[in-house]
């Protein structure tokens, strides 16, 4: 499990990081937060996992 909630991390990570550069190219400020709010969110998953990891070893 906790190897599909790093995947999942990773993954909303790279999303955000996608919307962001489009949203910049393109001039869409919306989408562009909406990027780095997906990132932040992934970011806070994937803390969220290392915490865990680090408590079960």
């Amino acid at each position: 499990m906790a190897a599909d909630e790093k995947a999942q991390a990773r993954i909303e990570q790279a999303k955000g990081k996608v919307k962001e550069i489009v949203g910049r190219a393109v001039g869409n400020e919306r989408l562009t937060a909406e990027g780095r709010a997906g990132q932040s969110k992934g970011d806070i998953r994937d803390a969220k996992e290392k915490t865990k990891d680090a408590f079960h070893r």
